[in-house]
């Protein structure tokens, strides 16, 4: 008896264990509502767990009853628990993984030519993220001039009064120097010159990665003071489609719309833009200080997937606009004789682009690209005209080799260029370049603690000959909180007329480069960082700090100088010395963020100090983000004086902006009040010198538009 009374309460034991022993599933997201694979879910304060598959699934067995809470974390992404009670009639949960201030240093970056991530990288590389990126494109929808000119040590010059023509300039030197690319492809700034930012609409960037210092080693020339790579998003398996609408205080209008999704072996992505802005008299001088413009781009991609390992890619682009700036009454289709003065700019840009991408196992791969561009712009005043069109086109392949200590890259490229002027006058500014180059780059792991990034490249122009260029770059990890990285290398650009100082004036006068009595600009660079990175206040607080130093020196500089009526380039005989220092700050505590900078550049030329730069800038923007709910941010910016081209020194001053977006599911709603102390040139000085009909217009050191005011409406379907 006792022996059956026994075995009855052991089954009755052994039965109530076993319906305590429950089974969950977790499937793990991140903010693209793509499947983590390897993120970690395990029980609190147990060993109880496992890692997700492949479909971002994580299986676990024997969970006791009761309340339990499980913890899911993965590089990149913030560590979030989920509490359950159990026993619980649902199987499934669905989780998803927001990206942390430390995000980047997971990303994989496609500017350094490598498949290692930016942590691992020696050379320096700025990252702004998909998160950032929406921020930036609610306050500008238009293009990406806001984008960099608010990233530190950048500045954007504005190189026109009435056309608002903008030129990017990255520490101190001027635009022609910094490599523009999308996708890895140049976007032959050239004869586009300052319109070349203000075609660039934001809302199919997935990120956009900075390199500052010489980067010519990587993409030959025109990167003396660096680079600015767009990247755009790709097609995934979830269907993507959002839609933006953007109405500005002046008169601006702005809808742009992106489509993307991947059939099996088959992708698309594309993207549409349209902008409508009314010219504004914000100074009430009688000319615009915001130009009209008509633009519209459209940017379809076709991806076709053969295999796992395979990738093609096949763009289009398409940019019309038309550009007016100058009196009033011109543009409102008024004019008199004492109303006669407009700049107009009509430009259309066409450009496709192949790439072919074939990761041929672990250790190999293979990448070619190839494209086609043409740029037609015709720029007229009442009394002159600059008409012309360019084609460009560039040819690239590359092979990598990668072991778990050396990686190699092996590439070459051809660059072609032709600009043929349609003359009003006698003057011949039309011209062919050819440029052919051979590169190697090893990423060299020394120790775990130390990286060597080395490369050379040679190239050969069909005018200015042969140029051989040298880089490296060392990383130095010293504990888990600081690291630093130093690095130097040459440069070199072709030069054309297309500079800064040419576009101040329309071109008008100014003769063309004599090949045979020319030498190409050449340049030797240097930058070193401190990183530092820890959490303090019982770890509530992240704390980011990142100090840089940097020195360029660019020797045969062009400089356009008057003769009688015309303008002639000449050689420096003199170095450019640009030399300065960065800081960025960065402090985190639950959902606000702190961003502070600070850049010093010293730029030199022919003794004085180079014109509409400033030494000294200031940066800080404090963010509120609750994810997919709140983003409330206000930011608050300083230029010290700078120095006129005729040696006069400008005020310095600061501007304010401040932006609140909401988010209810699937739909965004935005204000952006931009430089809300209405901080402009105005204020300062008058910009234009009569007489009435026949104007001149000071320098551009301030903004010209004012206090802006924007509202918009972001839908994802």
């Amino acid at each position: 008896m006792l022996k059956n009374i026994v075995l009855v309460v052991a089954m009755m034991l052994f039965a109530i264990q076993a319906k305590a022993q429950n089974l969950v599933e977790f499937k793990i997201l991140s903010d693209e509502k793509e499947p983590i694979v390897g993120a970690s879910v395990y029980l609190k304060n147990t060993t109880l767990g496992t890692e997700t598959d492949f479909n971002g699934l994580a299986r676990i067995n024997s969970v006791p009853n009761g309340k339990q809470t499980f913890v899911v974390s993965f590089i990149g992404f913030e560590t979030i628990e989920k509490t359950i009670v159990f026993p619980t009639t649902k199987k499934q949960f669905t989780l998803e993984l927001h990206e942390s201030e430390e995000t980047l240093d997971a990303v994989v970056i496609q500017s350094a030519r490598s498949k290692r991530t930016i942590a691992e990288i020696p050379t320096r590389i700025e990252v702004i993220g998909a998160e950032e990126l929406g921020e930036k494109a609610v306050m500008n929808s238009a293009n990406i001039a806001m984008l960099l000119r608010e990233s530190t040590g950048i500045q954007m010059q504005q190189t026109s009064a009435n056309s608002a023509n903008q030129s990017i300039r990255i520490q101190g030197l001027d635009g022609r120097f910094t490599q523009l690319l999308k996708d890895g492809f140049p976007l032959f700034g050239g004869f586009s010159s300052g319109l070349s930012i203000m075609q660039i609409p934001p809302l199919d960037l997935q990120q956009v990665e900075i390199i500052k210092g010489s980067s010519s080693t990587l993409y030959g020339g025109g990167a003396i003071a660096g680079l600015v790579n767009l990247v755009t998003k790709q097609p995934k398996d979830e269907r993507e489609v959002s839609l933006m609408f953007d109405q500005t205080s002046r008169n601006g209008s702005t809808i742009n719309a992106f489509y993307s999704e991947r059939y099996n072996k088959v992708g698309v992505t594309l993207y549409g833009s349209a902008n409508r802005q009314e010219a504004a008299d914000v100074n009430n001088d009688h000319f615009s200080d915001i130009p009209q413009v008509r633009s519209f781009s459209i940017n379809p991609s076709l991806f076709y997937y053969p295999n796992e390992r395979e990738q093609w890619r096949l763009n289009f682009n398409t940019t019309l606009e038309d550009r007016i700036g100058g009196d009033i009454d011109v543009i409102e289709d008024n004019m008199t004789s004492d109303h006669n003065f407009y700049e107009k700019n009509k430009t259309e840009r066409y450009a496709v682009q192949l790439s072919y991408t074939n990761n041929i196992s672990e250790d190999k791969s293979f990448n070619f690209k190839n494209s086609v561009s043409y740029f037609k712009r015709n720029l007229s005043l009442p009394d002159y005209t600059f008409d012309g069109k360019q084609w460009a086109t560039f040819t690239e392949a590359t092979y990598n080799l990668y072991k778990d200590t050396s990686d190699w890259v092996f590439g070459g490229n051809i660059i072609t260029e032709k600009f043929i002027e349609n003359p009003a006058t006698t003057i011949n500014r039309s011209y062919n370049q050819f440029t052919f180059g051979g590169f190697a780059q090893n990423n060299w792991k020394l120790a775990s603690n130390l990286t060597l990034e080395s490369g050379l490249r040679t190239d050969y122009n069909d005018h200015y000959g042969t140029f051989l260029l040298p880089r490296v770059s060392l990383f130095i990890k010293y504990n888990e909180a600081v690291s630093s990285r130093i690095g130097g290398g040459l440069g070199y650009k072709i030069p054309t007329i297309f500079t800064e100082d040419a576009e101040l004036i329309s071109y008008q006068n100014v003769q063309p480069i004599d090949l045979n009595n020319f030498k190409a600009e050449t340049s030797i660079g240097f930058n070193a960082d401190v990183n530092y990175k820890t959490r303090i206040f019982n770890d509530n607080v992240s704390l980011s700090f990142n100090q840089l130093i940097f020195y360029t020196q660019l020797k045969n500089s062009l400089l356009l100088e008057a003769n009688g009526a015309n303008y002639e380039f000449i050689n420096s005989t003199n170095p450019l010395n640009s030399y300065g220092a960065e800081t960025n700050l960065k402090l985190k505590y639950k959902d606000f963020i702190l961003f502070t900078n600070y850049a010093y550049n010293n730029v030199k030329i022919e003794g004085n100090q180079k014109a509409l730069t400033p030494k000294h800038s200031i940066g800080g923007v404090l963010m509120y983000e609750v994810h997919d709910k709140w983003r409330v941010g206000y930011e608050a910016y300083y230029k010290s004086s700078q120095l006129r081209n005729d040696l006069t020194t400008t005020p310095n001053f600061w501007t304010m902006g401040f932006m609140v977006m909401r988010t209810f599911g699937k739909i965004s709603i935005y204000t952006n009040f931009e430089n809300f102390t209405d901080t402009k040139q105005q204020n300062y000085q008058s910009m234009i010198q009569a007489p009435h009909n026949n104007p001149s217009f000071t320098d551009i050191w301030a903004p010209t538009d004012g206090f802006v005011f924007n509202a918009g409406i972001l839908v994802k379907l």
